[in-house]
């Protein structure tokens, strides 16, 4: 299965929720693989710390622009992370130089094709990407190599007023480009469910029919321990509320997946 986390807005918790659902699962004893599509890096980040990452998507985008009769396999270029079970196609700064030239040469099927060679030699249960915080050509590509949709909703007025153009966005490309992907869900993240606007605003989405997952992640600063510490939740603090909550959001992933646009 591979996921796409997206949002055009910044600041949602992309790359928070990416890894700790990802870090949830390898937790439970599946192999999973991040793939960190920003180039900012901050899944690779969160990850490794301030490891310097030997191999990483910048290696296998070049190979993309520059076709060798003997290129590496997406494989070559994955890191191992500390935690077992759990590895990564971190990010690199080349990635914004190389986007204009992938965007004009057309390559934007090529993470998937990728993809799906790696799922013939490599046995990943799940695959999670992180995506910039834009439709751009990394984001396009990660929409076209994945089947399900992740969409992080932070309850601020103007996160809402972008939802319905970002959800016609994914539903575009699932009738252009990939008809395999579903939008399994809107996560709320940074939930505070004693303020009145949080709740009014699930409320609302929920009754206009928009696709909102039953568990809300709550706002704590422990998440901001979580990142300099470079240790997902599940390996931080096992019994905290947010862990928790993690867990809880991926074991409702694991159901028929909602649809919604």
């Amino acid at each position: 299965m591979r996921r796409v986390v997206f949002n055009q807005k910044g600041g949602v918790g992309k790359s928070t929720i990416t890894v700790n659902l990802a870090a949830t699962a390898a937790r439970q004893g599946k192999q999973v693989l991040v793939i960190d599509l920003d180039p900012q890096g901050n899944s690779s980040h969160y990850l490794l710390g301030a490891q310097a990452e030997a191999r990483h998507l910048g290696g296998l985008f070049d190979q993309f622009l520059n076709i060798t009769l003997f290129g590496k396999q997406a494989s070559e270029f994955i890191e191992d992370t500390p935690f077992p079970g759990l590895r990564l196609l971190a990010s690199h700064p080349s990635l914004t130089e190389m986007m204009g030239k992938l965007d004009a040469r057309h390559k934007i099927y090529k993470l998937r094709e990728a993809l799906d060679a790696l799922d013939e030699e490599a046995d990943f249960d799940e695959i999670w990407i992180d995506t910039p915080p834009a439709l751009n050509f990394y984001t396009l590509s990660a929409l076209i190599a994945a089947q399900r949709c992740l969409i992080p909703f932070d309850c601020d007025t103007f996160s809402r007023q972008a939802l319905y153009g970002l959800l016609t966005s994914v539903e575009e490309i699932r009738a252009d480009h990939n008809p395999q992907l579903t939008i399994e869900g809107i996560v709320v993240n940074q939930f505070q469910p004693r303020a009145s606007l949080p709740a009014r605003q699930v409320a609302e989405l929920r009754a206009e029919g928009l696709p909102i997952l039953d568990t809300p992640l709550s706002a704590s600063v422990r998440i901001r321990e979580s990142h300099e510490a470079s240790r997902p939740m599940p390996y931080l603090d096992q019994r905290h509320k947010l862990t928790l909550e993690f867990d809880q959001l991926y074991r409702q992933l694991d159901g028929p997946p909602k649809r919604g646009g």
